[in-house]
């Protein structure tokens, strides 16, 4: 039989559960939240009542009968009103992890104001829970201490974004979640117009027409905490609808961007009691490329690639000599003191190589007077020395190296410098390295479609220094792009905008888009850059992202309150789903078989 339920009355908290201390002994006091946990001792019953603050233990004692009564009904998750007296607790049983340690409240009455199931999952330890019952029972999920902590921090980094934007001039202005389909390389979410039948919102990829749009409205400095959404192919830790920190300048420059940007990193670190110097580094894509097989790369670690295609060049080797002939190269890495590794541990790392899509690595160490290498028969004993002479690899130290075009073979080891440095834990998770990556190539061609696509969108401006060739050698140009990278994850991407519609309408037609199709997507920017555009640039921050690596999480799911999982499913509320044949019948929509 279920414990009667009684209303909560004109009953107000006085405390919460997290802030009594010590100096608030003898004071009356009433609690409201979740039971937690209980043990029942016969003449003694302890509880812990739990709420967002923390948890305080309450015991029921024999000298008010009723409350031991209320007590001993009680089960973890059952709502409770408390009232009672702060009294220290004995010094065995001081708890020293969590602020209220030193008290409890003896109880005075007990109110059960609800009762509750037994949960799927305990809400009072960590236990290993599948995701799924977690994105289930999301509203249980969420009463875990780390899950409301996590959201506590992201209340906390929009409220320090808010503060800081407004200190530096930046008007928050909200921007049109209906709107125009745009599609900027991933697929819209489309909304159909019951008023004007087979037409088409799109909800937006992100703000970036809109926000150019404000600074030629003359608004000089936006900034938004917005919504976006991407109907993308399914990836692990991608969602379907996203948050980011979206901000335009007018009259922006490169270092106006970075010298605004990274003092508000500097808070956000604050906020978990770390410093983010600045300036942060700057690096070329194509160093980033060379140096770590990323546009991404986590600085937490050396193990910087190398060219060391010298020895190889004329060596008996042909796989490698070969390769260079064709104008690739042989790139390296080494790892320190790996070069204890087993036969075993080799094999493993070259069958990951091959999981990546590579041919194969060869590896090579020092041996006492000699060297050891899987290439050593084909190239030699002086060149794989002079390998590991060129890679700086010391005696204790293993090299690995591939062969091939320059940037497909610097991406495949950049992907086995990652995985060996996560295996080898040289990834410090109390270490924050940020980086600017800068100079991106303006496009990249698409073979199958045999035709340039634009690398971030196509209203990024060119550098000044290349822009003369965008008609005659477009692949070498560079664009004005910048994306923010801590800790080999890109965090935000931005670029200068192109100001002038006469290179805009460049850009279009090198895209292969017509001045038709042009003025179909993008028309009412179109003409709004000839109405006097000022120079700007902006940047968009992966919120989700950044809070996740503040929180120590690896997943996004981990930092929004109601994710959806990697097959863009929200298991809570059973979406997506059918919906009612009237509703279809409104929108003149027929649903597919």
């Amino acid at each position: 039989m279920s414990p009667d339920v009684e209303p909560l009355g004109q009953l107000r908290r006085t405390h919460t559960a997290g802030e009594l201390t010590a100096a608030d002994t003898g004071k009356d006091v009433v609690l409201l939240g979740w039971v937690h946990r209980v043990r029942d001792l016969g003449a003694l019953v302890f509880f812990d009542v739990r709420d967002r603050h923390g948890v305080t233990q309450v015991v029921g004692r024999d000298d008010h009968p009723g409350a031991a009564d209320a007590a001993k009904r009680l089960r973890p998750e059952f709502v409770v009103a408390v009232q009672g007296r702060v009294e220290k607790r004995s010094k065995e049983a001081v708890n020293p992890k969590i602020r209220t340690g030193e008290i409890e409240v003896v109880a005075r009455d007990i109110r059960l104001l609800n009762d509750a199931k037994t949960p799927p999952f305990p809400i009072n330890e960590e236990s290993n829970v599948s995701e799924e019952t977690r994105l289930r029972y999301r509203y249980l999920d969420l009463r875990r201490p780390k899950l409301q902590q996590n959201l506590i921090l992201r209340h906390k980094a929009a409220f320090a974004v808010r503060r800081y934007f407004d200190e530096q001039g930046f008007l928050e202005i909200e921007t049109p979640i209906l709107t125009k389909s745009t599609p900027e390389g991933a697929r819209d979410y489309l909304v159909p117009s019951r008023v004007h039948p087979g037409e088409f919102y799109a909800l937006p990829q992100s703000p970036q027409i809109f926000k150019q749009i404000l600074m030629i409205s003359g608004l000089d400095r936006y900034f938004q905490i917005v919504k976006c959404f991407r109907d993308e192919d399914l990836r692990a830790d991608r969602q379907p609808e996203f948050t980011q920190v979206d901000l335009e300048i007018s009259f922006a420059t490169e270092s106006l961007v970075f010298s605004i940007l990274e003092p508000l990193m500097g808070r956000l670190m604050a906020l978990i009691g770390r410093d983010a110097p600045a300036p942060f580094r700057r690096m070329p894509y194509a160093e980033a490329i060379a140096k770590y097989g990323s546009d991404k790369p986590d600085l937490r670690v050396g193990m910087e690639l190398k060219d060391l295609s010298e020895p190889f060049g004329s060596s008996e080797f042909a796989v490698f000599r070969n390769a260079i002939a064709k104008g690739g190269e042989v790139r390296g890495f080494v790892v320190p003191n790996a070069a204890r590794y087993s036969r075993k541990e080799l094999d493993q790392i070259n069958d990951e190589v091959k999981q990546l899509g590579g041919a194969g690595v060869v590896w090579a160490r020092r041996a006492e007077a000699t060297v050891q290498s899987s290439g050593l028969k084909a190239a030699g004993e002086e060149v794989i020395r002079r390998a590991l002479e060129l890679a700086g690899a010391g005696p204790a130290d293993l090299l690995l190296l591939a062969a091939g075009p320059h940037a497909p073979t610097a991406r495949l080891l950049g992907a086995l410098r990652l995985s060996i440095a996560k295996r080898e834990n040289l990834l410090d998770p109390n270490r924050y390295e940020f980086l600017w990556v800068v100079d991106f190539p303006m496009f990249e061609w698409l073979e199958e479609q045999n035709r340039w696509e634009f690398m971030h969108h196509p209203f990024t401006a060119p550098l000044e220094s290349d822009a003369n060739r965008l008609e005659s050698d477009p692949g070498s140009v560079r664009a004005r792009a910048y994306d923010m990278v801590l800790n080999g994850s890109e965090i935000g991407g931005g670029s200068i905008r192109i100001h002038d519609q006469r290179l805009q309408r460049l850009i279009f037609k090198l895209l292969g888009m017509s001045d038709e199709e042009a003025k179909l997507r993008f028309g009412f920017f179109v003409d709004a850059l000839e109405y006097g555009t000022p120079p700007h640039g902006g940047i968009a921050l992966g919120l989700d992202r950044i809070i996740a690596i503040l929180a120590g999480e690896q997943s996004i799911r981990e930092v929004i309150a109601f994710p959806k999982t990697a097959q863009a499913v929200d298991l809570m509320a059973g979406a997506p789903s059918l919906v009612d044949a009237r509703q279809l019948r409104e929108l003149r929509i027929k649903a597919g078989e």
